[in-house]
């Protein structure tokens, strides 16, 4: 009954929200008298973005829910704890190399990492592995290859994206008290309730333990694809409603074509999967840093990871894992832009 009626508030945000677009885009444009032939056309385009972005998402958020289960159940507390490193600093380093391992992009990590948390993952590890692996994990790395070829872009992209998730791991590792970071939820689940981290009192064999890893997997797809579905809405939302020729009329000089592009990133909330095709139109009419911004920054931070990431953590360290990507990923892209000629 609970998943019914989520179901349906969320089928109501839906609504609400094409509303909201037809009648905006309507007053922007000063009209008085509804057109019929353009609520069809924002129809479209807003379900059009809206699914793509959903459909696009899904399987990897699914992903990272049964990697959730699995790890619940598989890993106790003291096996994680063995492997992770103590010292906060030598953990925001292993987080970064962690990207590498696990093929689940930026809507798959967050339950994964809310899983390890629990399991006793510092939150400086977590934050550099949330950061590092939308983009260096195995399958990005091969599309990222597929656009670009074993050129520059493509060891950019990684050595960045690297660079950037441990140094932020390691500012947050610097934090008093890294755990008043967290959400209670993300560390101290609570047992009872739909939306709360199941919590396991025995350790089944055989297929008793798949199925409830299966179990636990399916629970978090329901929290955080309530979350999904509302970031991708907002997506939809404001690309129906700014033209993305009005960004790109923009996207001339040294900054400010990295901070359209980063704009244009975090609006279109594509996954870090195929974000690389994405940006091959771009080559030759934009900077070498501002498609690198798009490549790095995009798949760190958009609409929808970031209405996940506040399931996890407070609002002010959501701020600050907002900020430091972008501030870092700017100067590095600003820097190419007038220093590096490719």
């Amino acid at each position: 009954m609970d998943r019914i009626l989520n179901a349906l508030g969320i089928l109501g945000l839906v609504l609400l929200a094409v509303v909201a677009v037809l009648l905006l885009q309507n007053w922007l444009a000063g009209g008085v008298q509804l057109d019929r032939a353009a609520l069809s056309s924002s129809f479209n385009t807003f379900t059009t973005i809206f699914l793509g972005i959903f459909i696009e998402a899904a399987p990897f958020l699914l992903l990272g829910t049964l990697a959730s289960g699995l790890v619940e159940v598989y890993f106790n507390k003291e096996a994680v704890q063995r492997i992770l490193p103590d010292n906060p600093f030598a953990g925001a380093l292993v987080g970064g190399l962690l990207g590498f391992t696990f093929p689940v992009c930026e809507c798959g990590v967050v339950p994964l990492t809310r899983r390890l948390f629990h399991k006793g993952m510092a939150p400086a590890t977590g934050i550099a592995f949330l950061l590092a692996s939308p983009v260096l994990n195995p399958i990005v790395i091969a599309s990222t290859y597929a656009a670009y070829g074993w050129g520059p872009m493509l060891w950019l992209r990684i050595g960045l994206s690297f660079t950037i998730a441990v140094s932020v791991g390691m500012i947050f590792a610097l934090h008093q008290q890294p755990r008043s970071m967290l959400r209670p939820l993300a560390f101290a689940p609570i047992s009872g309730g739909s939306i709360e981290l199941p919590v396991i009192q025995s350790r089944p064999t055989g297929w008793a333990r798949v199925q409830q890893a299966l179990t636990i997997a399916g629970d978090e797809f329901f929290e955080m694809g309530r979350y999904l579905i509302i970031g991708s809405m907002l997506a939809a939302l404001l690309q129906t409603i700014v033209p993305q020729s009005a960004l790109l009329a923009l996207g001339s000089g040294p900054l400010l074509s990295v901070l359209v592009m980063i704009v244009l990133a975090v609006l279109l909330s594509i996954c870090s999967t195929v974000d690389a095709f994405v940006s091959l139109a771009f080559v030759g009419s934009f900077t070498t840093g501002s498609i690198l911004g798009f490549l790095v920054y995009g798949p760190m931070v958009d609409i929808k990871s970031t209405l996940l990431y506040l399931q996890v953590f407070k609002r002010r360290t959501v701020l600050y894992m907002v900020t430091l990507p972008l501030l870092l990923t700017i100067l590095a892209a600003v820097f190419l832009n007038l220093n590096v000629a490719l």
